[in-house]
């Protein structure tokens, strides 16, 4: 490479850096619209985007404007006023990572391909079963864990909730890797699990008629009391039950599953206990919030995303095991460029993930424990559940708006009553975030289609949502979405 395009690439980064700053600096302060849709054509051409493919030159007085159009064509996560999905406002110090990992690129599944990000990733693990309750060692760096768990980091939830499953069959089906998945057995789950979750089980050959969903309360929360007539019903259809799928907490709602009541039910059954904690695993942090994941020591296997409540950047996700050999068998395959016996120095994770080239995606994580610490991050969580709670006692204090139920975690579900069927209620929140000044989403909860925010930054204050209450009142009326 040439001193002069070493030069440049230097001055590209330390001006990409400056601009990032001061991006996120002008989004905290609330300044830009939250969200602002353009149509994919002009967005193509604002960026210039089929000259700089054909093309190149993009050099550090091209990259200014290009950033700038770039920056506002995006959705601005550290912008007070986003209380949108559950994603997380990143941390700095996962952006750190991110910048290191783009540098080095060291796919670490297999041990010698990045020693230092396995080796953090293993420790990660640990830390994370620790706070399950499922790791039983002296100290986090005991790699042998003859009496504690197992796990492995995933780019993203749903291959987490995917692994699990395939470990669950593993255990349950050995002959199934081979064989295939017996047409007889069935899963149970409540229908307001996370689409993942139905997902996982088709690719692993179950087939969606395996699924049996259970009842649930008028608040899509799974009823312990009623499982056994979901097993009964299953077993009458011919089916036979192995697995018990539950939400801790669920996406719409984030109202958690009863988990040590539904252990109860699996261990009368002898039924593997999955529990998708990819959002709400967090209060595991909080002793005042640990209560939610009541029982999920006794459960088999647990997915918990960092790129939600561990503010980490998307994506890390990682799928937890009660039982170290219940990865063991969850892939079974050979090819002699990889899989071949060797003295080896480390741990190759590949024997345990669907990736082959997984990033270092645990040190997103842990560059933002090593900066915080976990009381810091315990604290955080914490903050997000409890500033929900208060601002349900803002919302429901308004006789326009209706809350369905308190919080059990950062996410709320709401409803503007002068608005009154759910495709006007669906457009009052189209029209919200077409305005810009807000991004928020919406669900259903048992058929009623309601408003909702889930709180993932830190500068949201009962201030933002006043302005929200106030933005919704002044877009239905000037939309004319009110009942007469």
């Amino acid at each position: 490479m040439k001193n002069n395009d070493q030069c440049e690439h230097k001055a590209m980064a330390e001006k990409m850096l400056k601009m990032l700053v001061d991006y996120k600096e002008i989004s905290q302060l609330g300044l830009p619209q939250v969200l602002q849709q353009n149509s994919p054509k002009i967005i193509a051409r604002k960026l210039q985007l089929e000259k700089w493919i054909r093309y190149g030159g993009l050099n550090k007085d091209e990259m200014e404007p290009f950033l700038q159009d770039y920056f506002a064509n995006t959705q601005h996560m550290h912008h007070p006023a986003y209380i949108g999905h559950q994603v997380a406002t990143p941390h700095w110090g996962a952006s750190l990572a991110d910048m290191l990992n783009g540098v080095l690129n060291n796919p670490m599944a297999i041990y010698e391909m990045g020693p230092a990000a396995a080796v953090i990733e293993r420790v990660l693990i640990n830390w994370l079963l620790e706070k399950v309750g499922w790791f039983n060692e002296d100290s986090l760096s005991d790699f042998q864990k003859p009496k504690s768990g197992c796990g492995v980091f995933t780019h993203g939830g749903s291959l987490a909730n995917l692994t699990a499953v395939l470990a669950a069959r593993s255990a349950l089906i050995p002959q199934a890797w081979s064989e295939g998945v017996p047409k007889d057995c069935a899963v149970i789950a409540p229908a307001s699990g996370h689409y993942s979750i139905a997902r996982a089980f088709s690719i692993a050959g179950f087939g969606q008629s395996a699924i049996f969903k259970a009842p649930v309360s008028p608040l899509e929360v799974l009823l312990p009391e009623m499982l056994e007539s979901t097993y009964q019903l299953a077993v009458d259809s011919g089916r036979r039950p192995i697995m018990v799928s539950i939400n801790a907490c669920a996406t719409a709602t984030g109202l958690y599953d009863p988990i040590d009541e539904v252990a109860d039910f699996c261990e009368q059954h002898n039924l593997w206990l999955h529990v998708d904690g990819a959002h709400g695993a967090s209060a595991l942090l909080s002793e005042k919030e640990v209560h939610l994941m009541k029982g999920v020591q006794r459960a088999d296997s647990l997915v918990w995303d960092a790129h939600k409540m561990l503010r980490t950047s998307a994506l890390c996700a990682v799928a937890l095991f009660r039982k170290p050999e219940y990865l063991e068998g969850a892939f079974q395959q050979k090819g002699s460029y990889i899989f071949h016996e060797k003295e080896e120095v480390g741990f190759d994770v590949l024997p345990y993930a669907v990736e082959c080239t997984k990033g270092p995606i645990a040190e997103k994580l842990f560059w933002v424990l090593a900066i915080d610490g976990e009381q810091r991050l315990a604290e955080y969580v914490e903050r997000q559940y409890q500033i929900t709670r208060d601002f349900y006692r803002l919302i429901s204090s308004h006789d326009k708006f209706y809350c369905p139920y308190q919080p059990e975690s950062n996410i709320l579900c709401f409803k503007y009553l002068p608005v009154a069927d759910n495709d006007k209620q669906l457009k009052l929140r189209y029209l919200i975030i077409e305005r810009g000044h807000f991004y928020i989403t919406s669900a259903e909860i048992c058929g009623v289609r309601y408003l909702r925010i889930a709180i993932m930054n830190e500068l949201t204050t009962i201030d933002t949502i006043q302005a929200l209450i106030e933005e919704i009142e002044r877009v239905a009326k000037e939309a004319k979405l009110e009942q007469s």
